[in-house]
């Protein structure tokens, strides 16, 4: 059975775009949330102590992207990211830090933390994830373990309520689901509505080939394609996995290989139309 949660945000400066503290009730964990342009700034203890952080950014074919990693104190990490991009040692662009500290956290701990929270976000496979090493060998007290594990639950939902998804699975769909259907140019894929747009199944085909005036009339949706792609999401014009798109003309979009209305495209087994619904 699940139980409601009481979640307190703080806006620190008085915007939403400035920096949020979010606390769960009977938690010791925080979550802060920074824009990449306070960090230099910043002088706050908290965001100086040992935990775990996301670092927020969109790739230049627009999909969305995350680094995440451990440090024993978060605020010169952070600092240290930017010198990196500065000098050239880091490619990716952030624009936002979700940081996650708690006051029984040590180097071990993070390091379990940093690689559990890789391994989830992969498997949800919503962002491309930007972190390439991690520490998975960590040894833990079977205590230690379940305490962590809690406190991924607690960043799987204060994550989710600042706004981003990268630990949010796929949805699956509802016994009651009604499944539609889009065809066309060799595609041939099936999926449902979902809270956060429409999900398409795996085994779903795409189109092999694009129309001429995709990458520039669809050039966000050309780009997604591409990324799909490139990220293993989509191999050999096959989804491998469910994935959910923002909304059903994206996924049209991208599985037609052109310029898409979902609401017209995709249809049920008896031809109703999304709209239709």
């Amino acid at each position: 059975m699940a139980y409601g949660k009481s979640i307190e945000l703080f806006l620190v400066n008085g915007t939403s775009d400035s920096l949020v503290t979010a606390e769960l009730s009977n938690w010791n964990g925080r979550a802060i949330k920074i824009p990449r342009t306070e960090v230099s700034g910043c002088d706050r203890d908290d965001i100086k102590g040992v935990g775990v952080y996301f670092l927020l950014c969109q790739e230049d074919d627009g999909t969305d992207s995350v680094y995440i990693g451990e440090a024993e104190n978060v605020l010169d990490r952070l600092i240290q990211h930017l010198r990196d991009y500065k000098s050239g040692k880091e490619k990716y662009y952030w624009n936002t830090a979700v940081i996650f500290v708690g006051r029984d956290l040590n180097k071990a701990l993070i390091r379990y933390l940093e690689n559990r929270l890789v391994e989830i976000a992969n498997d949800c496979g919503r962002y491309s994830i930007l972190t390439k090493n991690t520490y998975k060998n960590t040894v833990l007290k079977e205590a230690q373990i379940a305490s962590m594990e809690e406190f991924i639950d607690n960043v799987r939902i204060l994550i989710s309520t600042l706004g981003y998804r990268p630990l949010v699975p796929v949805p699956k769909a509802s016994d009651d689901a009604t499944y539609l259907f889009c065809k066309g140019g060799g595609a041939s894929a099936k999926g449902f509505v979902s809270a956060g747009g429409f999900t398409v199944l795996k085994g779903s085909s795409i189109s092999d080939h694009t129309v001429p005036s995709f990458e520039i009339r669809g050039k966000y949706y050309f780009n997604t394609r591409n990324a799909l792609i490139r990220d293993g999401i989509i191999k050999d014009s096959i989804f491998i996995r469910d994935y959910e798109f923002r909304a059903p003309s994206a996924a049209s979009a991208v599985i037609l290989g052109r310029t898409s209305n979902g609401n017209e495209d995709w249809k049920t087994a008896d031809g109703m139309k999304l709209k239709e619904l």
